[in-house]
């Protein structure tokens, strides 16, 4: 095909079915995406579906002579004829929502987002009611004026919004520009031929030129949002790895400590068997007491762990990047404050409740945040001095979860109060507006699978063995808030300080 050929070709888009061609190109553009949209909740593919399809809506009365004409129905191409200029200045005012939503300008700075999107709320409000007057009045002099003044204010608006494109740092930023780029200077040639009258009367070359530049502009649109989704979904699954990996040594962790205390216990009764003297057996019960208690703190925290990681593990198969990023900061800070306490026979209540807090977070993700929680301690009280065993709080604070707030409907609420009861005793109280322990009990009997609290049972023995030596004693209580509704309960700790 010669040079001749293809100019020939251009100049007559309609009788060569160039713009039949190009419209279809859009149609299928507006529902291919339209129906991305609902398949992947992101707002791009929705504005991008809006665009091409005023794109196609604008131009489908300039496909004269060919068979749309047709099989459209007469009242639906006179109403677009009357409102041709307002669908091109939608289509221009909603390639910037388009364009910047696709970058994700908002996020990266807040002051171009409202610089760029305020003007183009103003400038769709003139446009809507020029075209408003238009039909009300039938006088197209509201049109003409409309188009002067909607390229006054585009044509610098749209330069400026070059700047903020350019700055991004996103990586899929140059196919926006680059086809911004094409659109506009096959749009300005063919504007130019038109105006100028530089064609024979019947010659269509500018609409020619406008269609190539349409297609490239949208064949870069269509690349770049395949792109964006390349780039989310490795991102979820570089997520979805260092989680995996987490759990393995998480799991091999475990695996170490409980060798080394099977070591020890090993070592230890044959320390026994082979000295029966009295200063033996003492030392021997003292060592047999502290690895009771880490064995029981061992068999506490993987529970405790993977109790945690079914919490967010919604949320990496939701793709939500943001709340999984920020509960997996929270779940590895959780999970260091947790190996740290198998290396320890007591932490402050300072350290306690920093470590219950993060819990308590982690928990409620599972109830969508529903749960209201408060831990009240009492000024006087120094956290930092008080020592107490590690994870004391949690098995009650766990149970005041799942066999009180998790049955209940409506508001959920929990409060941890700390305070001082005389100067001997440090009272915890554990307070929920939950079901109640009948009501509890009943549930459970509901239940195919029973589960037993074992947790409570392991917290009773290592407060037995950790307070032993104390001059005052421990308790542990349980109070039914409001008996007669079957509604909420407290559970009292009282431990000694000295």
């Amino acid at each position: 095909m010669t040079l001749l050929t293809i100019i020939e070709t251009l100049k007559h888009p309609n009788e060569n079915g160039i713009s039949v061609f190009i419209l279809g190109v859009l149609f299928v553009l507006t529902f291919y995406h339209f129906m991305l949209y609902f398949q992947h909740k992101d707002k791009t593919y929705l504005y991008y579906s809006l665009y091409t399809f005023l794109i196609f809506s604008s131009h489908i009365i300039d496909a004269y002579d060919s068979f749309l004409m047709e099989i459209i129905p007469d009242a639906i191409l006179f109403g677009l004829g009357k409102i041709d200029y307002y669908l091109t200045w939608s289509y221009n005012i909603v390639y910037f929502i388009f364009a910047f939503t696709f970058i994700d300008i908002k996020s990266e700075s807040t002051k171009w987002y409202k610089r760029i999107f305020y003007p183009v709320y103003v400038l769709f409000g003139l446009t809507f009611l020029f075209e408003l007057a238009y039909l009300i009045t039938g006088d197209f002099r509201f049109i003409i004026n409309g188009n002067y003044i909607f390229l006054a204010l585009i044509v610098p608006l749209a330069i400026v919004s070059y700047y903020p494109l350019l700055k991004s740092k996103s990586p899929i930023k140059n196919y926006i520009v680059i086809g911004a780029f094409v659109l506009f200077i096959t749009s300005i040639t063919a504007e130019m031929i038109f105006r100028l009258g530089l064609t024979e009367p019947g010659n269509q070359i500018s609409y020619s030129i406008f269609y190539i530049g349409l297609i490239i502009e949208n064949m870069f649109f269509s690349l770049g949002l395949g792109q964006k989704q390349k780039l989310i979904l490795q991102e979820k699954n570089e997520s979805q790895a260092k989680l995996i990996l987490q759990l393995r040594e998480n799991e091999n962790l475990k695996q170490t400590i409980n060798e080394q205390l099977a070591l020890e216990v090993s070592s230890l009764s044959k320390q026994v068997e082979i000295d029966r003297l009295d200063s033996i057996n003492a030392k021997y019960e003292k060592e047999l007491a502290e690895l009771k208690v880490s064995l029981l703190r061992s068999q506490m925290n993987p529970h405790f762990i993977f109790n945690s990681l079914n919490s967010i593990k919604l949320y990496i198969i939701n793709n939500e990047k943001e709340n999984a990023v920020y509960f997996l900061n929270k779940f590895s800070k959780l999970i260091r404050k947790i190996l740290a306490s198998t290396r320890q026979k007591q932490v402050s209540l300072a350290d306690e409740i920093e470590t219950m807090e993060l819990y308590i977070n982690i928990e409620n993700i599972r109830f969508e945040n529903a749960i209201r929680y408060k831990i009240d301690v009492q000024e006087d009280i120094s956290l930092e001095t008080v020592k107490i065993p590690c994870l004391l709080i949690q098995p009650f604070i766990e149970n005041a979860i799942w066999h009180g707030l998790s049955s209940k409907k409506g508001d959920k609420e929990l409060v941890i109060k700390i305070s001082k009861k005389g100067d001997t005793h440090i009272q915890i109280q554990v307070i929920d507006n939950g079901v109640g322990r009948e009501q509890s009990e009943l549930y459970n009997e509901k239940k195919l699978h029973k589960k037993k609290s074992v947790g409570i049972v392991l917290t009773k023995e290592r407060l037995k063995s950790f307070y032993k030596n104390h001059r005052n004693k421990y308790s542990i209580n349980y109070q039914d808030l409001d008996k007669e509704n079957q509604s909420g309960t407290v559970v009292k700790v009282l431990i000694p300080l000295y």
